[in-house]
């Protein structure tokens, strides 16, 4: 389950960085903007934990990530 949420976060905040490249414009920042901008600093590092969780996926031995189980 933990390995679906961080890999669910991890597309957003993909997604964030494709809007950031290709128009400019930082989902995140828009959203979270003003006085709340550290919620999105904390978003943004909630964002880069995840991606650390999922490097450790590449390594795993187990295969558990298909839906028949």
């Amino acid at each position: 389950m933990l390995d679906r949420i961080a890999l669910t976060i991890l597309i957003i905040g993909g997604i964030n960085w494709g809007s950031i490249g290709l128009f400019n414009f930082d989902i995140v920042s828009w959203i979270f903007s003003g006085s709340a901008y550290i919620v999105a600093r904390i978003i943004y590092t909630l964002v880069g934990l995840c991606a650390l969780w999922c490097v450790s996926i590449l390594f795993r031995k187990e295969e558990r990530l298909s839906a028949a189980e």
